[in-house]
């Protein structure tokens, strides 16, 4: 199962974020990274392409990219595993092998992809974390791209090249990078949970950080809602 907490005091959280110690971490989890080296267009039809991210817990993740111009529509859900239909409880095992993601659909002519990499791997999450993202732990909750064309996959290998080669983070990045099968959309009460939840304790601590660091380093992408 999830170690994420059910329900905690938002003064709790709070104080935790008060702590020097604490703010500093949350800093050097959102480094600014380089633009893409090559990032041209992608081809795609009727002005619109989707991808799915997996970068730790999924309400973090979709809350995110919600706040991206030129994202059209963002699901929580599950990818690469073996099981159809998983259920919550089915993936927090680790057995099935999907991965907590979210499907991403948007506009290349408002968002690149290369954006949405960039965006990706600086503040939706740490992709040098293995199997684990902040205090989530498990194989679903590993980092991973599933690409939906060939020149998806090309910018990913090439971004991820370009920023390893960098020296960019002081660990490797362990990213998965695979091509895109099926997406199962996650069950309602995972959708929009950000939104629905802003007080409590776990989106306090480890996603409003995301979000304020996409305000802060993208805004010219960043949209309230």
């Amino acid at each position: 199962m999830s170690t994420r907490p059910s329900t905690f005091a938002p003064l709790l959280a709070a104080l935790v974020l008060g702590l020097p110690g604490c703010q500093k971490a949350r800093a050097n989890e959102a480094p600014a990274l380089p633009d893409a080296s090559i990032a041209a267009p992608l081809t795609v039809a009727a002005g619109r392409d989707s991808v799915v991210f997996a970068g730790g817990c999924f309400w973090g993740v979709e809350a995110v990219f919600e706040r991206v111009k030129g994202v059209t529509s963002v699901v929580s859900g599950y990818a690469g595993g073996t099981v159809a239909n998983p259920s919550y409880e089915m993936v927090s095992s680790s057995r099935t092998g999907h991965a907590e993601a979210v499907k991403i659909v948007y506009d290349p002519s408002v968002v690149s992809y290369a954006q949405l990499l960039k965006i990706f791997f600086s503040v939706a999450h740490d992709p040098t974390q293995l199997n684990y993202q902040g205090p989530d732990h498990g194989t679903q909750y590993r980092s991973a791209i599933f690409y939906s064309s060939a020149e998806q996959k090309a910018q990913t290998e090439g971004y991820v090249a370009q920023l390893t080669q960098a020296r960019t983070f002081r660990a490797p990045i362990v990213t998965q990078v695979a091509s895109w099968q099926t997406f199962w959309p996650a069950e309602d009460y995972h959708q929009g949970y950000y939104d629905q939840h802003p007080d409590q304790y776990y989106i306090v601590v480890n996603d409003k950080p995301k979000v304020a660091a996409l305000q802060q380093q993208f805004p010219a992408l960043y949209r309230a809602r």
